[in-house]
């Protein structure tokens, strides 16, 4: 896409940029030639940030989202050009232990970054991730113009985080886009209990998976190499009309069950899997689809991987790594 070659030269700030989606958007625009300066929390060595080398070509600033401070350093110092806001806490399950601090990293977080930005004159440009748990429970394909519902600690969360954005476009003409994406798998992820990470490193270790769920659980797997370039897109496009204030949503468009993603993962690895099912998952949606008919019409993306490519290079990149 074209609108991925005006990243060069262009001083960009990203928060969450050691998680695993954050690690790749790093890349992705230093591969494009743009300077980015990241806010760090933990200089986590295992990070695909800390690990790659990337780290060393980027500005860190140490820092939480929830010291607004800490934010405004790093945007108004490097004189931010553009912002992707990736940084939060991402797991349904600590969510559910501790709202609180999910709350205080995912919602102040946001206003506070927002807040920045409004005064900010360097920033041109902003985009927020959000997430297909923003619009709570559904039994039909997810689309942008639907309310948001979410219920639970981390689902709620995000539902703030993505109508904070909305607001600051409505209310004082920030240019900010929305991104929803399905979940998102890929190299880097060290967070096992999710379940692709945990599925592959069981298998590598000759371990029965065990799934929290019943199995029959209904997601949009979404490849991180895909989704960084559609954060790219999304933030080249923001000055475009019928962009900024909307919200876009990203997926492969290729649901599928987690008993059904579990025997992929398997037959990619040439194991036959027999995996525990718990059913013990509680406050998890049933079932979740994203329509990303939006994004390929107005934007022109699309996504470039198919599943099971995405799965074969996440695989490689654990055997890599877990030696």
């Amino acid at each position: 896409m074209e609108r991925l070659d005006s990243w060069k030269g262009r001083r960009v700030f990203v928060t969450g940029a050691t998680g695993v989606v954050g690690s790749w958007l790093v890349k992705e625009l230093l591969e494009a030639g743009a300077q980015v300066c990241a806010l760090v929390l933990d200089h986590d060595p295992q990070s695909e940030l800390m690990r790659s080398g990337d780290a060393r070509r980027c500005r860190l600033v140490d820092g939480r989202l929830e010291n607004m401070a800490d934010v405004s350093r790093g945007i108004q110092v490097f004189e931010a050009e553009a912002v992707f806001h990736l940084g939060a806490q991402t797991l349904v399950g600590a969510a559910q232990r501790d709202p609180l601090a999910t709350f205080e990293s995912n919602i102040r977080g946001t206003y506070n970054l927002l807040e920045v930005c409004r005064h900010a004159p360097s920033v041109k440009r902003v985009v927020v991730a959000s997430s297909d748990k923003a619009y709570g429970e559904s039994d039909k394909p997810y689309v942008e113009d639907m309310p948001l519902f979410g219920k639970n600690p981390y689902d709620c969360s995000k539902s703030c985080t993505d109508l904070l954005a909305q607001c600051y476009f409505h209310s004082y003409g920030l240019p900010v886009a929305v991104a929803r994406c399905g979940n998102i798998f890929g190299g880097g992820d060290l967070n096992w209990s999710r379940i692709v990470p945990g599925v592959v490193r069981w298998l590598i270790r000759g371990e029965r998976p065990v799934l929290r769920s019943d199995g029959k659980t209904t997601r949009d797997y979404f490849y991180v190499k895909d989704a960084a370039k559609a954060y790219m897109a999304l933030g080249a496009a923001v000055g475009e009309k019928g962009v900024a204030g909307e919200a876009f949503n990203f997926s492969a468009d290729t649901p599928v069950t987690t008993l059904a993603l579990v025997e992929r993962i398997g037959k990619l690895m040439g194991q036959k899997v027999k995996p525990v099912i718990e059913d013990s998952a509680r406050n998890e949606i049933a079932h979740q689809r994203l329509s990303s008919a939006k994004a390929r019409k107005v934007l022109g993306w699309k996504s470039t991987f198919s599943l099971d490519d995405g799965l074969r290079e996440t695989i490689n990149w654990y055997r890599a790594f877990l030696g």
